[in-house]
């Protein structure tokens, strides 16, 4: 044998009981597995900590960070071995060169991944999405399905006008002969959106399209035997969310595709739309039509710098512009004192609640270490000053730098979190790791699911928690022979220890292309991470194996 892991606690993916076992590995695929007599090239001794299959990431951006980083770090460092690309109608191809620069500026806007990023460590040499594929395989360090997504795919035949007016038939043939090729090519699926706007706050093309383009798109994926719909609903309201979940439906019946949608999450400001949204899926499958949600453990906590990206300043008009000036114009723009009352006044709107929760994360200048810990509101109370001009004191302080955190409210009772969770049409995703990155970090949700839901409340059994970041989703998202510590499966295997597995706290770091960066977090508890039978982590350290495929 190539690999034997030893003396393991196997939690299989099936949602069985958890067994004792050797784990056999001969050329990427699971061989054997009970008592194991033989030798191997290299042995593991699991020392009774638990062997899962591989966990699966079915939500993340990691589309331009794959070009430079084909661990996807740090997902890899959680157990996740596959991870899904291309969500939410964004993906780096089909391109041509005229229109990369869209593509670039709708990755920096709807994922807050910076334009310098993309020219220092994107290199764009590809036109076709089977021609991206080939330039991403070769040194892989995990598995990658890639959705082709709709905004590009659209953007690539008709132009600007992608944003202005539904499709001509043969600008659908088009988009539909581009789609077929692409599933030949070894992509997944297709991504739509109903909610994401441009660099310049229109919607993207893919909120153009009216339903004989999504059935036409659907159907042509679905020649392919194969193939997922993945979308973000107009979660704004809940109305056309639920809209958005009926109309996947359609194209789910017209086609026979499964459609995802993400994300689902609790909110104490809306406490009831989860299940409405969960009640409506219901409907749905009543019907016929194959549409699930995502959703993730992790309570969706948002950090903002105001020298960084933020999407909580969308809404905010007069704050927002500033946001997007080179950083020292910035500063000068948010001291200024003349300019000070109409920003003030700005937020007493919407950013005035937001602003009411925050609290004060890390510090700059000795002046702001006192607020450290602390809500806004104290501090501003210390000051004597309003929430928005304490905000900006503190913020201009340290150079824009000060972190604001927005933690403990969005969808952080697990009470409520732990129904979605559980629920047969949601798959654990909508982790958005690769995305946002610096607002938060996205990677790290299936350490935070054993870590809370499993060992500290008890809210999920091992084998559940273990069966929802991997047979389900491979089983619904078509990823064959995976998601399963089965005989005559891929080698995907993740070990662990179930008393210490755990997502660290997140740090801020520069080491991101282009001089951005980004928050990341580690995880404890992982001790070996297995691709295709190849060990590509063990004891906190990348081994130099890459193994990964497309999938």
């Amino acid at each position: 044998m190539d690999l034997v892991i030893r003396n393991a606690r196997v939690v299989d993916g099936t949602g069985a009981a958890a067994f004792t076992a050797d784990v056999a590995v001969r050329d990427g695929v699971i061989v054997s597995i009970g008592k194991f007599a033989g030798s191997a090239s290299r042995e593991i001794d699991a020392h009774g900590h638990v062997l899962a299959p591989g966990f699966i990431d079915i939500h993340t951006h990691y589309d331009p960070q794959i070009c430079w980083d084909r661990l996807a770090t740090p997902s890899i460092e959680h157990g996740v071995t596959t991870v899904v690309i291309g969500n939410c109608s964004l993906s780096l191809a089909p391109v041509k060169k005229e229109g990369r620069r869209k593509l670039v500026k709708m990755f920096e806007k709807i994922e807050d991944i910076k334009e310098p990023t993309f020219d220092a460590a994107v290199s764009f040499a590809w036109e076709s999405f089977g021609e991206y594929l080939d330039f991403i395989r070769p040194g892989l360090g995990l598995n990658v399905g890639a959705l082709v997504g709709h905004s590009a795919l659209r953007f690539y035949v008709m132009g600007k006008e992608s944003q202005g007016r539904v499709a001509t038939d043969d600008e659908i043939a088009r988009m539909c002969a581009l789609l077929e090729q692409a599933m030949a090519d070894g992509a997944m699926g297709l991504s739509i959106s109903y909610v994401d706007i441009d660099e310049d706050s229109r919607p993207v093309p893919s909120r153009l399209a009216d339903m004989r383009e999504k059935i036409a798109l659907c159907k042509a994926m679905a020649k392919s035997g194969r193939g997922v719909l993945q979308t973000v609903p107009y979660f704004i309201d809940i109305e056309q969310q639920l809209a958005n979940i009926e109309e996947l439906g359609e194209l789910s019946l017209a086609s026979g595709v499964m459609c995802s949608i993400a994300p689902i999450t609790y909110s104490p400001v809306a406490p009831e739309n989860w299940k409405r949204s969960l009640a409506k899926l219901e409907e749905q499958q009543r019907r016929g039509a194959k549409v699930y949600g995502q959703s993730m453990p992790r309570s969706f906590d948002i950090n903002m710098r105001l020298s960084e990206t933020s999407f909580l300043l969308y809404g905010t008009p007069e704050w927002n512009a500033l946001m997007q000036l080179p950083i020292s114009e910035r500063i000068a723009a948010f001291a200024d004192p003349a300019a000070r009352p109409g920003l003030v006044e700005a937020a007493s709107g919407r950013l005035l609640p937001l602003l009411s929760i925050l609290r004060v994360g890390d510090t700059y200048s000795a002046g702001n270490k006192q607020f450290e810990g602390k809500l806004l509101v104290e501090a501003a109370q210390a000051l004597g000053k309003s929430l928005p001009d304490a905000m900006l004191d503190i913020a201009v302080r340290d150079q824009l730098q000060t972190e604001f955190q927005l933690k403990g409210v969005i969808h952080a009772n697990p009470d409520e979190v732990i129904k979605i969770l559980d629920h047969p049409l949601i798959h654990v995703g909508a982790s958005d790791a690769g995305a946002h990155i610096s607002q938060f970090c996205g990677a790290g949700d299936t350490s935070d699911l054993m870590e809370r839901f499993v060992r500290k409340l008890g809210m999920m059994s091992l084998e559940r928690a273990v069966q929802r970041l991997t047979g389900d989703l491979a089983d619904a998202w078509g990823i064959a022979n995976r998601g399963r510590i089965r005989e005559g499966y891929a080698a995907d295997l993740v070990l662990f220890d179930p008393d210490t597995i755990a997502r660290r706290e997140e740090e801020f770091v520069s080491d991101f292309p282009g001089e951005a960066r980004r928050y990341i977090c580690h995880a404890d508890g992982i001790d070996a991470v297995v691709v295709n039978g190849a060990v590509v982590r063990e004891n906190g350290a990348y081994t130099e194996a890459r193994a990964g495929r497309t999938v």
